[in-house]
């Protein structure tokens, strides 16, 4: 059983196991990541789709938490809220994702 809490960085490799289904990606490297919070005993997340219209936002969310839940100690409050502003651009990709689709 996990009892401790985890660090901003071992929760952006837990969301790295996220994929987004329709750009076949993780969430970290599109840039749909843009606030991680280890605060006390919870963890506060603010994320984004590539467009407000994502059919598979829910999906995705809830695979984040999942993640997150993964490495955190039993009951931890997680907290995952879409933004939408900033919007997100393909410049917040991570240059893993740009050479993914040989930008």
């Amino acid at each position: 059983m996990i009892t401790s809490m985890p660090d901003d960085e071992a929760v952006r490799e837990a969301l790295r196991q996220v994929e987004d289904p329709e750009a076949g990606m993780n969430i970290v490297d599109l840039g749909l990541i843009y606030v991680i919070e280890v605060a006390g005993p919870s963890v506060h997340v603010e994320m984004t789709m590539t467009t407000a219209a994502c059919p598979m936002a829910d999906m995705i969310v809830d695979h984040a938490h999942r993640a997150i839940a993964g490495i955190c100690p039993p009951d931890t409050p997680i907290g995952i809220h879409l933004v939408w502003d900033p919007p997100w651009s393909p410049d917040k990709m991570t240059g893993i994702a740009r050479d993914h689709f040989g930008w």
